[in-house]
């Protein structure tokens, strides 16, 4: 017991310097790993927050590499938290599988807290549209689409569900389609904050069909044929319409009416007066046509009245 004060400070010290040669000795490894949210209960964040947590090991070379990363789960718990609001809270670790018996071990974190804004978690249907890239085969068209399903359900903070009435689908190409398809589209989330239940996906069916070319030509003459000696005529409408359709486009965009293509036939008219005569019209071959007006009244004189 001779100068025991001085024996115990030898003591600690020699014990510190061990400590912390040992700890100098250690090597380090260091990764990335997913954070856990546990016991959210009716609530779910509201805003971004990091997802990766970087985890800090310090222990024996063997041993510090005999265990696999998603052993070591770094976690928080929400479970005093019923309220909306921004909490600051630590995170935690924890030891599982192949990491539960390697000894010695630090473990560290960084950081050593998150600040999460809460809200409270609620569901809702929503409608789905298409969002479209291309398009069809000229000449085509897409008459309708349809979704199934066309609802989805999403889960979320009610800060971010509330303004949230329809979701899109990922791009659907239509690029020189030229029949009826069915594709499988992924629906888009606005936000990772946001849950699809289900597989988050649709069946989209679309229906195409070639377009029929049209062309209208307007102010083309009407002309009076078949006149009698005699008679002068006088048109109310002198003017009208042609109406052209068919699948032959070069032939409807390339036709040139002739100067009497519309025309009314007044020989049989033997006295004078106002008569309704029916619009006559030139034909095109391999083109339907309609003529507007189909009728025109016109007044019939004697020459000399």
């Amino acid at each position: 017991m001779e100068n025991w004060p001085a024996k115990v400070l030898s003591l600690g010290l020699a014990i510190i310097l061990f400590v912390f040669h040992r700890m100098n000795s250690l090597e380090t490894r260091s990764f990335l790993a997913p954070i856990t949210i546990e016991n959210l209960n009716a609530m779910m964040p509201s805003s971004p927050y990091p997802r990766m947590i970087r985890v800090n090991l310090k222990g024996e070379g063997k041993s510090l590499y005999s265990f696999l990363e998603d052993d070591i789960e770094p976690y928080v718990d929400m479970e005093e938290f019923s309220v909306p609001g921004a909490y600051k809270v630590p995170i935690k670790w924890r030891k599982k599988g192949t990491a539960q018996d390697v000894e010695p071990l630090q473990i560290t974190v960084d950081p050593m807290e998150i600040t999460f804004s809460l809200d409270y978690k609620i569901s809702k249907f929503v409608s789905l549209i298409a969002n479209f890239e291309g398009q069809v085969e000229s000449g085509y068209n897409m008459t309708s689409y349809s979704f199934n399903p066309n609802q989805v359900i999403i889960e979320g903070p009610v800060s971010l569900l509330g303004g949230i009435s329809e979701l899109q689908t990922e791009s659907i190409d239509l690029s020189g389609r030229r029949s009826d398809f069915s594709v499988t589209a992924s629906v888009l989330r606005p936000s990772s904050l946001i849950v699809i239940r289900g597989e988050g996906t649709t069946e989209f069916s679309g229906a195409i069909s070639q377009l029929i070319p049209v062309r209208n030509i307007t102010n083309v003459p009407i002309i009076i044929t078949g006149i009698q000696e005699g008679f002068t005529a006088e048109l109310e409408i002198k003017n009208g319409s042609i109406h052209l359709e068919g699948e032959n486009r070069a032939a409807i965009e390339g036709f040139v009416p002739a100067p009497d293509f519309l025309r009314v036939d007044c020989s049989g008219i033997s006295e004078p007066g106002i008569y309704i005569l029916r619009v006559i019209a030139g034909n095109v071959m391999g083109i339907s046509l309609r003529t507007e007006p189909q009728e025109v009244k016109i007044q019939i004189d004697s020459i000399g009245d």
